[in-house]
């Protein structure tokens, strides 16, 4: 390893990677660094490093995950947009995955609150996926957001890189809101995730004859916790 970090070729790799870097306006940061955010450090294999494009101030600050499915109803639009709007309005920062859904609608509420948000995405800062969130993205940056990855620029949107992916997503919260699951949803991941972190998990109630329910409602048949307006998250996460 130390031959190798001496190797002249790798070193002017390593340059070359920089100056990539610095023409994407893409840091790093480690957790040495202040701006790594602290709540992270206390979750199991937390990411050494993190790659951020926007404001990197607000890694730090109060934050509330959303979740749901991707194939999202009308509701789900409504709803995710609705807890997200309020919650930003409050001054808390929304955090999801930039994937459709449930996802994007979660970041565009935080926006139109003129609030932050953290879009943390499964690939490097410079792979967009998926494409047609082009706008969406350079939109959160341009709102004073940031979009958050631990994987190196060129990195491709593995279907294995999305489970680790939403560890980051509870991990840098204080809890997760989630809306809309199918029975076998990648949203439940982000719910093992949360549990297993020691992070609150609030479940919004769905129509019980909609696919994208079943997943919510057997969360709330299991004792999780219900949400239907966004002051019960508020007095949850900032007044007690």
């Amino acid at each position: 390893m130390a031959t190798a970090i001496l190797d002249k070729e790798i070193r002017e790799k390593l340059d070359t990677y920089m100056e990539r870097m610095k023409k994407e306006s893409v840091n790093i940061i480690t957790i040495e660094d202040k701006e790594y955010p602290q709540i992270l450090k206390n979750i199991y294999d937390y990411p050494i490093s993190l790659y951020i494009k926007g404001n990197s101030k607000i890694l730090n600050k109060l934050s509330i995950g959303i979740v749901g499915c991707r194939e999202a109803s009308a509701y789900g639009i409504k709803v995710a947009q609705y807890f997200s709007y309020h919650l930003a309005k409050e001054g808390i920062n929304i955090v999801s995955g930039l994937a459709k859904g449930i996802d994007s609608y979660s970041h565009i509420g935080a926006i139109n609150a003129k609030g932050t948000t953290i879009g943390v995405i499964g690939s490097g800062l410079d792979v967009i996926y998926p494409k047609e969130n082009q706008y969406l993205y350079s939109k959160i940056i341009e709102e004073n957001g940031a979009i958050l990855s631990e994987y190196p620029l060129g990195v491709e949107p593995k279907k294995m890189n999305f489970p680790a992916r939403n560890r980051i997503i509870s991990g840098i919260t204080k809890g997760i809101i989630v809306i809309e699951a199918k029975k076998k949803s990648g949203t439940l991941i982000t719910v093992d995730f949360a549990l297993e972190q020691g992070r609150d998990v609030y479940i919004v109630p769905g129509n019980i004859d909609s696919i994208n329910s079943v997943g919510t409602n057997e969360l709330i048949k299991q004792g999780a916790q219900i949400v239907t307006t966004y002051k019960d998250i508020k007095r949850e996460i900032i007044e007690i």
